[in-house]
């Protein structure tokens, strides 16, 4: 059976160059293509091959998320997940508006992948796999950069379900402020084989090239009240945290896309990013430590357990549980909890 795809993007620019190259490349491959505005964003927004909702058209749709949801915050584009979940998606892949995609952006994703699998990794700075230089992801506690990276066998490739796919950016990847204030850019990254973090192995990842499966489609949750620039990389942890439970591997691969990053304050990236540098390590500590029930048909429970975590650790505002309880809610009414979801499906 084949797959329907979407592809969300959040964005307050006018269709730019990867706009219309997500749009024309969504038309060609027969993909829903959804682009959420938010207060910033332009009055007027006209592309071809994508569904763009501004502020008033995300309040029409009736989700009790849109009504709740903060403006000028990121995680307006949770809006656009329920909305391609409503629309029966199978797949959404997401991403930015700085981010070219490649041809092979487009491709078909599979979720079985044959990859080199890693457990009990603890902190891995996955990017050191498909680069040399001194590296690493927005997101990574700063004491684990220089950490023993784990060996892989180049021989020996393992057949995991990754319902949740990270793919890497060329050019202008993501990196933490620290790395942007100091050390050279661009990079690129080898196609390498694909590397799958299980149980206790932990990286961030983000959602700038990320796929996600049915059956995880309720991780895709973006955190509204902590820093702009850390609401997907904790997202992230709980994703992986729940993963475990699930049997879900987090797959990491070539990069397909080209990033042109948009301009930045790096000053005031650093500034957002000191909750991350100070409280990463612990987050992932505090998530292990959670006694979460084992399957997926316990996802929403266990959102509920990790991210009252959160708030006891004082890293997540109490108020994100009150959209959290939106966001469940939403999608147990345009019927997520009632899909047929079907594990391993490609």
């Amino acid at each position: 059976m084949q797959n329907k795809i979407a592809i969300v993007v959040t964005s307050v620019s006018e269709p730019n160059q990867v706009l219309k190259a997500i749009a024309s490349g969504a038309t060609e491959h027969g993909y829903e293509f959804i682009v959420v505005g938010d207060t910033k964003s332009p009055g007027q927004f006209s592309l071809a091959g994508c569904t763009y909702y501004d502020v008033a058209a995300q309040l029409k749709t009736g989700l009790v998320f849109a009504a709740e949801c903060p403006t000028r915050h990121y995680s307006r584009k949770n809006i656009g997940y329920l909305l391609a979940i409503r629309d029966g998606a199978d797949v959404i892949i997401e991403t930015d508006d700085d981010n070219m995609p490649r041809t092979s952006f487009f491709l078909p994703r599979a979720r079985q992948c044959a990859a080199h699998s890693l457990s009990n990794g603890q902190w891995v700075n996955v990017y050191r796999y498909f680069c040399d230089s001194l590296i690493w992801p927005r997101g990574l506690p700063l004491n684990a950069v220089h950490g023993p990276l784990p060996a892989l066998d180049a021989e020996l490739l393992t057949n995991v379900d990754c319902p949740i796919q990270q793919g890497l950016a060329d050019g202008n990847p993501d990196v933490d402020a620290i790395y942007r204030l100091l050390l050279p850019l661009p990079q690129s990254f080898r196609r390498e084989s694909a590397v799958a973090l299980g149980k206790n192995s932990w990286c961030p990842f983000n959602s700038q090239n990320t796929t996600w499966w049915v059956d995880a489609f309720p991780l895709l949750y973006l955190p509204s009240f902590c820093s702009f620039r850390m609401t997907d990389i904790w997202r992230s942890f709980v994703a992986q945290r729940i993963a475990w439970e699930a049997g879900w591997h987090i797959l990491f691969h070539e990069a397909t896309v080209w990033q042109e990053r948009n301009e930045h304050d790096l000053m005031n990236d650093f500034i957002e990013e000191i909750s991350g540098y100070t409280h990463n390590a612990r987050i992932a500590e505090t998530l292990t430590s959670l006694p979460l029930k084992q399957g997926r048909e316990h996802i929403s429970d266990n959102m509920r357990t990790c991210y009252q975590a959160l708030v006891d650790i004082a890293v997540v505002a109490p108020e994100e549980l009150g959209l959290l309880d939106a966001w469940l809610t939403d999608l147990e009414n345009i019927g997520w909890s009632e899909r047929n979801c079907r594990p391993g499906v490609s």
